[in-house]
């Protein structure tokens, strides 16, 4: 069995830029391999990948769309489509080729659908054909999003439909799918992503000192955000929702980093800050590279905050937790974690969650043991194979 775990586009693998799906894609392979299995990455070619041993096929798309960016715009647009249909033409390809089982797994609909759409039925029957839905709209409940699947994600819509299985990282999500498509439950499977726990891991105090100084925040108690800085991530919300704390409390620096996808929201945040008070706590440290780096700022919070209000699954949550940083959350997505992670459900209880975190220090709130045991990359490719197998 050869699988061929397909790029989105959006950035290159390995992923410098924190993109979420491109960071699934490279360590779900990286686990595969560990594991002996036969598996290659296809992904579009670019100017600024990161060298890497990790065996990639790369699919030739115009050189205006070879730079990676972080933008949603329409030259955004136009590169998933170029990149999406010279997609097609490399895995026709591939299964012209093939003289054995091919499991294709697709993690974006831009991608399924042209695969689909330029694929001949007879060549598609050599492949099993995997999709894993990361769109945040399908765990909100489903008569709030049925109308906006129908018109802005109606191409993941024929993607689900065609292929033989679809993974759903959430029980609301795949609740919402199955009645969606009217889908039998055999084949929309529960499935969840991980975390290197490796790389995302405790680092000794003197290190953490060492990397608040780095930033001049040296006696300075860190909330940190970790996302991209568009309207969904919330970031404006949490600085309207801790400014009685920053006021309060001197010491204490909200710090946000991530790509900017929305200029203006950037612009919106310091404007709150400054209307309310607290610019000098609110401190953007700009777009940090996924890994060894980002597991320093994880280190150096006391806790981590994740406010979105439309995800599917929230890799920065196990993230954090992995290094030892307790996360508080505004979303209902449940883990399968007794501690780490702690919900709010008003501006409050944030608070509240927080001041007890300050009080009685990170460790007492984080424990990264069931992380490892159970959303480390080698368990969850473990279970993913298992589902595959019985395809």
């Amino acid at each position: 069995m050869k699988i061929y775990e397909i790029g989105t586009g959006y950035t290159p693998i390995p992923a410098r830029m924190g993109a979420a799906t491109e960071i699934v894609v490279e360590e779900l392979t990286r686990s595969l391999l560990k594991k002996g299995v036969d598996v290659e990455i296809i992904d579009i070619k670019a100017k600024d990948r990161a060298s890497t041993e990790l065996p990639i096929t790369e699919v030739g798309v115009p050189s205006l769309f070879t730079k990676a960016d972080v933008s949603l715009g329409i030259m955004h647009k136009l590169k998933r489509v170029f990149y999406s249909v010279a997609l097609a033409g490399k895995l026709k390809k591939i299964l012209k080729r093939a003289d054995g089982r091919v499991v294709l797994h697709f993690h974006n609909q831009y991608n399924a659908y042209f695969f689909f759409k330029l694929t001949s039925k007879k060549l598609r029957q050599k492949a099993t054909v995997v999709y894993t839905n990361h769109n945040g709209y399908w765990s909100l409940p489903l008569d709030e999003t049925k109308e906006v699947i129908k018109k802005r994600y109606f191409q993941e819509v024929e993607a689900m439909r065609q292929s033989d299985v679809v993974f759903a990282l959430n029980e609301q999500m795949r609740n919402n799918i199955v009645l969606f498509l009217k889908a039998s439950d055999n084949k929309v499977l529960l499935s969840k992503n991980g975390v290197n726990t490796t790389v995302y891991s405790s680092l000794p105090n003197e290190k953490v000192e060492q990397i608040k100084s780095e930033f001049n925040l040296q006696g300075k108690k860190v909330i940190l955000q970790v996302g991209s800085v568009y309207e969904n991530k919330g970031q404006e919300r949490l600085v309207k929702l801790l400014s009685p704390m920053l006021k309060k409390r001197k010491d204490l620096i909200y710090a946000f980093v991530g790509g900017i996808v929305s200029q203006e929201y950037f612009e919106k945040i310091n404007d709150t800050s400054r209307e309310l008070g607290v610019s000098e706590q609110v401190i953007y440290l700009g777009a940090v590279s996924p890994g060894e780096e980002l597991n320093r700022y994880y280190n150096m919070a006391e806790c981590s905050v994740f406010s979105s209000t439309l995800e599917s699954f929230g890799l920065v949550i196990i993230e954090a937790i992995s290094a030892g940083t307790p996360v508080v959350m505004s979303n209902n997505l449940m883990f399968e974690l007794s501690k780490g992670y702690y919900t709010y459900n008003s501006p409050d209880e944030l608070v509240n969650i927080i001041d007890e975190i300050l009080e009685k220090g990170k460790t007492e709130f984080a424990d990264r043991s069931e992380v490892v045991e159970k959303y480390s990359w080698d368990a969850v490719a473990e279970d993913y194979l298992s589902k595959i197998k019985n395809i």
